[in-house]
């Protein structure tokens, strides 16, 4: 049995995450009508990158990870949702920064066919 310590711990770590979550639009915490705990949900499909830092990325799929180990004896559905998202972030980790490379060349291609300004112009 965890001590109130590792208890409060963990709750801090956690409301910081929602929070963090929420910022990027990813968490959505909702309340019943009478009820003193919040309920927070996940949508995959809400997730967007926010720029081209795949750091951003490697430390969300830390964070997935770190709430799937809370999760560790959850029935699967309730699990779906994290592990989703955890796959997501680790595949955006590794694509972007190709993806970063390829929209360089083509803008620079862009640039060059002047389609698009070329900086300082």
């Amino acid at each position: 049995m965890p001590s109130d310590s590792q208890l409060i711990f963990a709750d801090h770590a956690i409301t910081g995450a929602v929070k963090l979550l929420e910022s990027y639009g990813t968490a959505r915490r909702t309340r019943a009508a009478g009820e003193r705990m919040d309920r927070v949900s996940l949508d995959p499909a809400g997730r967007q990158p926010q720029n081209f830092d795949s750091a951003i990325h490697k430390e969300h799929a830390a964070l997935f990870r770190e709430g799937l180990a809370l999760l560790a004896d959850a029935p699967p559905e309730r699990r779906a949702p994290l592990e989703e998202m955890a796959a997501l972030a680790e595949f955006l980790a590794d694509r972007l920064p190709k993806l970063v490379d390829e929209w360089h060349a083509h803008r620079d291609t862009l640039r060059a066919s002047g389609k698009l300004p070329s900086p300082g112009a």
